[in-house]
């Protein structure tokens, strides 16, 4: 069974940080390209942070260049998404999403909330 599931969301104070994980399993984890996507209530969803299956090549919204990093284990089937110097507009539900391009495979996990807030 396919499984993604984030962890690690929680209440914190503007400036500090949270590590989020998404754990994977049921597939061939090291293949997937995976993503980190937000969505703050009221507001569309916003691709955050992406690391690649060959490499871990990361890339970055602007919104978090600087203070966020991803990085994967793949003898966990684990990507991890540091966040530092939290502010309150990083609010939002943060979903990993794990993608094959060949056959094609997309999966999601149902999120995990963070809060940054005073």
């Amino acid at each position: 069974q396919v499984q993604l599931v984030e962890s690690g969301g929680g209440l914190v104070q503007p400036g500090g940080s949270l590590r989020l994980s998404c754990a994977a399993s049921g597939f061939t984890f090291r293949n997937y390209n995976i993503k980190w996507y937000r969505q703050a209530p009221g507001k569309e969803r916003e691709l955050v942070a992406t690391i690649t299956s060959i490499g871990g090549r990361t890339n970055y919204a602007d919104s978090v260049k600087g203070r966020f990093t991803s990085s994967r284990d793949n003898a966990k089937n684990t990507v991890y998404l540091q966040m530092n110097s939290l502010k309150p507009e990083d609010t939002a539900v943060y979903s990993c999403n794990a993608k094959q391009e060949w056959p094609p495979r997309d999966y999601w996990g149902k999120g995990t909330l963070v809060t940054v807030s005073s």
